[in-house]
C-alpha cells in the first residue's frame, strides 16, 4: 500500500512540473507579444486597373445563305484560311411539293399570258401596216408583249431554281453556291452536310453557316469596374496576363473606353478595348481568356512599407506606422509617415522613413469564437 502511494505522489509530482513549464514558456511567448521587424526597401510600385475579358478578332462576320434548302458539300474546314470569293457550301433546294407545284402552275400561267400577248401583238402589227389602228396601240400591245415574256423567263428561273439549285441566264451560271464574302480565318462552321438551311431575308435572320475573321487584327475586349474607370484615359500602356500562356509577355494599347456602364451581378461595369503590340513568337488564339493590367502610373527605385503596416487617421489624412524602441526593453512608437502610390499590398513612403529602417508588424488578433 505504501507503495502504490509513493508511485501516485511521484506522477501527480511530474504533472505538477509539467503544467509549471508549460506556463512558463507560455508566459515568456506572450511577453515578446509576437513582434516582428521588417525593413523598409527600394523597389518598384505600380498603379493599375485590372480588365477581365478576352482576345477576340477585330473583324469577325457570320455566312449565310440566300436560299433555302439543304447543305450538299462543306469546302472549307475550321482554321483554313480564305479569300474572298472563295467556296464554302455547297445548298441544293429540298422544295416542298406545294412549292413545287406552285412554280410549276406559275410557269403555266406565265406560259398563257405570253402566248395572248404574242398573238395580240401579231395582229396588232398587221393592222398598223394597213393603217387600221393608230402607231400608240401597236405601241401597247408590243408593251404588253414584253411583259408577258419577262414574266415568263422570271416563273422559268424560278422553277430551275427549285429543282436543280442552279439558274443560267444572261450568259453567266448562277448556282446556289455560298462564297466567302472577305477573306480570313474560318473559325466556327455551324452546319454539316445534311443539315438544312433558312435563307437570309427581309424578315427572317436565316441560319448561320461559319464564322469567319482575320486572325491577323486581334484586340482585346474586357470590362473595368466602375471604381477604376475614372482613373483611365485612352493610350495607356496594358500588360496581359493569359491563362493558356503563362510565361507570354504581351503588351498593348488602351484604345477605347465605353461611355456608359452595363449592369452585371449588381455591379456597374464598363467596356474597354485594348490593341495589341505585335509579340513575336507569341501565337494567340481568339477566345482566350486574360487579365489585362491597365498601368496608370507608375515609379521604380521608391521606399515601400507593406499597406498592412500602415494604419491611416483623420479620414485617410495622416498615416502612422510603429517603428521600434531605442532600447531592447522599450515599447514600439508610432510615427506620422507621407504616403504615395499603392498596389493594394505595398505602399510608397515619400517622408518620415529612410531607406533600411525597421517598422513593426503585430501579429495577428486572434477572432474570438
Amino acid at each position: 500500500m505504501g507503495k502504490l502511494v509513493r508511485i501516485l505522489f511521484l506522477l501527480a509530482l511530474l504533472c505538477g512540473a509539467a503544467i509549471g513549464a508549460y506556463a512558463w514558456l507560455r508566459g515568456r511567448d506572450s511577453g515578446s507579444d509576437g513582434i516582428k521587424l521588417v525593413d523598409v526597401a527600394r523597389g518598384a510600385i505600380t498603379e493599375k486597373a485590372v480588365a477581365v475579358g478576352q482576345i477576340e478578332p477585330r473583324l469577325k462576320f457570320h455566312v449565310k445563305s440566300k436560299v433555302s434548302g439543304i447543305v450538299k458539300r462543306c469546302s472549307a474546314e475550321v482554321g483554313q484560311a480564305v479569300i474572298p470569293g472563295d467556296p464554302l457550301f455547297e445548298i441544293v433546294p429540298d422544295p416542298t411539293p406545294a412549292e413545287l407545284i406552285e412554280a410549276e402552275r406559275g410557269v403555266e400561267l406565265a406560259q398563257a399570258a405570253y402566248t395572248r400577248a404574242k398573238a395580240d401583238f401579231d395582229r396588232a402589227d398587221e393592222l398598223s401596216r394597213t393603217g387600221v389602228i393608230s402607231r400608240g396601240d401597236l405601241d401597247a400591245r408590243r408593251e404588253a408583249f414584253d411583259s408577258a415574256r419577262i414574266s415568263l423567263a422570271q416563273a422559268s428561273d424560278s422553277l430551275e431554281l427549285i429543282r436543280k439549285g442552279r439558274v443560267t441566264g444572261g450568259g453567266a451560271a448562277m448556282e446556289t453556291v455560298v462564297r466567302a464574302p472577305a477573306g480570313g480565318t474560318l473559325l466556327e462552321r455551324l452546319v454539316n452536310p445534311g443539315d438544312p438551311v433558312v435563307p437570309l431575308t427581309s424578315y427572317q435572320a436565316g441560319t448561320e453557316l461559319a464564322t469567319v475573321a482575320d486572325m491577323s487584327d486581334l484586340v482585346f475586349k474586357g470590362t473595368v469596374d466602375e471604381i477604376d474607370v475614372g482613373k483611365l484615359d485612352v493610350g495607356l500602356p496594358v500588360r496581359f496576363r493569359i491563362g493558356a500562356l503563362p510565361e507570354a509577355a504581351v503588351t498593348g494599347r488602351l484604345s477605347r473606353i465605353a461611355p456608359q456602364a452595363k449592369e452585371k451581378d449588381n455591379a456597374k461595369l464598363f467596356e474597354v478595348e485594348i490593341e495589341l503590340d505585335p509579340s513575336a513568337g507569341t501565337v494567340l488564339r481568339a477566345g482566350y481568356s486574360a487579365n489585362a493590367d491597365v498601368v496608370i502610373r507608375e515609379k521604380k527605385e521608391v521606399l515601400l512599407v507593406p499597406e498592412r503596416l500602415v494604419t491611416f487617421e483623420d479620414g485617410g489624412k495622416k498615416a502612422f506606422v510603429e517603428i521600434p524602441g531605442i532600447g531592447p526593453k522599450d515599447l514600439p512608437k508610432k510615427t506620422e509617415v507621407r504616403t504615395g502610390l499603392s498596389d493594394g499590398l505595398n505602399v510608397e513612403v515619400l517622408d518620415g522613413l529612410k531607406e533600411g529602417d525597421k517598422v513593426v508588424e503585430r501579429p495577428p488578433r486572434e477572432i474570438q469564437g
